[in-house]
Parts: structure tokens; sequence; C-alpha cells
């Protein structure tokens, strides 16, 4: 008698997720070619084989105003994705961040009888630390990244692996910075910056206008730099179309291949996010900004224990990379600090050197295949 193929229920909210869904989907077809998949994802999902019942696309949305202003569109995805669950028990949920939404998805799974992977760690470890018990009720194994998640998990009794940084195996630049710049339309004898703005709607309201007005400072001080900005998978055009059409400067926009515009740039400001640590690992100098409702801030403020907002400062442990958050987050204090890693050789060198470091913390590479081989020893 045939055995009935494997069933997968893949779950990803946003950009970065589901560029990793879409890998842990090709890495368990390639161990067991019939495995079904379906769940919530965009594009890169949906070209791996994964039925997209809810497009990631229309659930990018962070803080709590944010949230709140979108919470029809995130409830319906919840639903869709519910039903689905218990009228087509999946043999595993596979759950990446995305942590509030997540969290009571696994719920529904585990009341109906189906194991739980979850990859990519909620920052218990930075805010909400007492949430680690309920993860435990919910979640079969935990994947994660970091080394020190390990501990945490383990001393709440929460089953732990780790995996390491997929990063570590996706941020492969093909290029050296002069190629890179003349394969993008660029001019390898003039500095280049990158402008990384985020993947979401929201920051791209409240983070572009503010990251082109620094353009136009640098601009004035060192006419000779262009810019670059890489569109993200979850973004059109004509979502940057209103900023740009009114900024004092030019600037390329470029759709994929972010590794090879991260070479090509000699310092960049970027959006805190999965971009951080990509910019680590390819070793380009940056400044990380961020911007949030002032409410979402205040709240922030007051909850979140840990010293940084950008990962890779959270795992090298000191402040490689500075921040500008809120209210430092203007144009000239942006200005100034791209300024610095352009024209201050030593303090660029100082923060390549911090992201090598901070690389080989990161381990060897292999965790999407680690990924999909936990699900396949979880699905028996």
């Amino acid at each position: 008698m045939q055995k009935k193929p494997k069933s997968v229920m893949i779950v990803a909210g946003e950009a970065s997720g589901e560029m990793y869904g879409a890998s842990i989907a090709t890495e368990i077809r390639a161990l067991a070619p019939e495995t079904r998949f379906f769940g919530m994802g965009g594009g890169n999902m949906r070209k791996a084989g994964v039925e997209t019942l809810v497009d990631a696309d229309t659930m990018a949305v962070m803080g709590l105003v944010e949230v709140v202003a979108h919470l029809p569109v995130i409830v319906n995805g919840f639903n869709t994705l519910k039903n689905k669950l218990r009228s087509d028990l999946p043999d595993l949920l596979i759950l990446i961040d995305y942590p509030d939404f997540n969290l009571r998805l696994a719920k529904v799974a585990k009341k109906a009888g189906v194991k739980v992977l979850y990859f990519i760690s909620p920052q218990v470890w930075a805010w909400r630390s007492g949430r680690v018990k309920g993860i435990g009720r919910v979640v079969d194994m935990m994947a994660v990244l970091f080394p020190f998640e390990v501990p945490f998990y383990q001393s709440a009794g929460v089953p732990v692996t780790f995996v390491g940084h997929p990063l570590l195996d996706l941020v492969r630049p093909t290029m050296k910075r002069d190629e890179a710049l003349s394969s993008l339309g660029l001019d390898p004898q003039r500095r280049c910056v990158g402008l990384f703005p985020g993947s979401r709607k929201s920051e791209i309201g409240k983070l572009l206008g503010i990251i082109l007005e620094a353009a136009g400072i640098l601009k004035e001080r060192m006419p000779e730099l262009q810019f670059v900005l890489p569109l993200a998978s979850s973004l059109r055009r004509e979502d940057l179309a209103p900023y740009l059409s009114g900024s004092k400067v030019e600037v390329k926009v470029v759709s994929g291949r972010n590794h090879d515009v991260m070479t090509a740039c000699d310092a960049a400001v970027c959006a805190s996010g999965t971009v951080v640590m990509e910019m680590a690992l390819v070793g380009t100098p940056h400044v990380i900004i961020y911007k949030m409702s002032t409410f979402t801030y205040e709240v922030g403020k007051r909850v979140i224990n840990v010293p940084h907002i950008g990962i890779s400062n959270i795992v090298a442990e000191k402040r490689m990379v500075r921040e500008l958050v809120q209210h430092e987050a203007e144009p000239v204090a942006i200005a100034d600090e791209v300024d610095a890693l352009l024209n201050d050789a030593a303090y660029a060198t100082e923060m390549r050197e911090g992201f090598a470091a901070m690389r080989v913390k990161l381990g060897s590479g292999g965790a999407l295949g680690r990924v999909a081989r936990l699900a396949m020893e979880m699905m028996g």
C-alpha cells in the first residue's frame, strides 16, 4: 500500500521570513519530493511550490498603532489559516518569526494535534520573557539562530535546537565592488551610498523621506556621491514614487540583487531589520535608523531589556554600529554618521573588523538544511 504524501503548513509574515520559508520548502522537497506545502507567504514561497492561502505582503506591519489600524486584514488572514489547519490537518506546522500571530496559530495547532516547529525565536530574551512558558506549551521544537538563545529555552524546559543563521548561506555577493557598480549602471569611480528604508509600506512612510533629506545633505557636502536603493520584494516602485519625485538627489532604484547592491556601497543607511545582519555579513559600514509611533516607542522603552535594536549589535554584545532611533533619526544626524563612515578610514575599518568577529559567533552555514531535517524527523 502506497504511503500518503506528507503535508506541511508553513507560515511566514514578512519578506525575510518568507524567503527562508521558500528555502525550507525546497530543502524538504529534496528529501521528500511528494510533500505538499500550503500556508502564508509571498512570491518566493509561491515559486518554491507553496500554495499561499494568505499573501504575506498584506500582513507586514509593525508597531502597536499600525497593527490596530491593520487589524481586520490580520484577523481575516488568521481565520483563513485556522480554518485550513482544522479542515486539512497537516503533518507539521512550521512557523517562521512573526510571533504574536504565529504563537496564536500554534495554539490552534496544538489543540488539533498537529506538531509545531518554530523557526526564528520570538525575542523573549529581549522583552516579555514571561512568554517562554506559554511557548513551551504550544511549540514542540524551537529552532534558534543564536547560541545564546539555547540556555534560555533549556532553563524553561522548552525543546530547542541551535541551527545557526540562514544568512550565512544566503548572503553571497557575486561581484566585487567595481563590477557591482558597473552592472548596476553606476560609476565605479564615484563613491556610492546605499539607502535601505525597509520592506514595509509603513516603514517607507516613516523613513524614506528622512533618508532622502539626509542624502541631499550628503550630496551638498560631497557632490560626487551617487545613491542606490534596492526595492524590497514586498514593495512596488509606485510605493517609492511620491518620495523620490520630490527628492533633491537622483537615486538608482534596483530590483533584486540586494547583496550585490550592498557590495557596491561604500556606506549605507539601514532601517532596523534583517538587512542590518545582511549588511554586516557583506561587511559594508552603515548606520541603523528606526522610527515608530510615539505610543509604540514609549511602551517599548518600558518593556525592552536589551541595550541595542540592531541584531548585529546584539550578537556582538557591543555597539558596533550607531543606532539612531525615534527623534535621533533626523537628516543631519544620519548625514553626519554616513559622512564619518565615508571619510574616517579608521572608524570604517574598526566597524568591518567587528563584523568579522560577529560572523565567527554565528557558527557555520547550513541552517535551513538543519531546519528541513528537523522537520523530517518531526514528521517521522
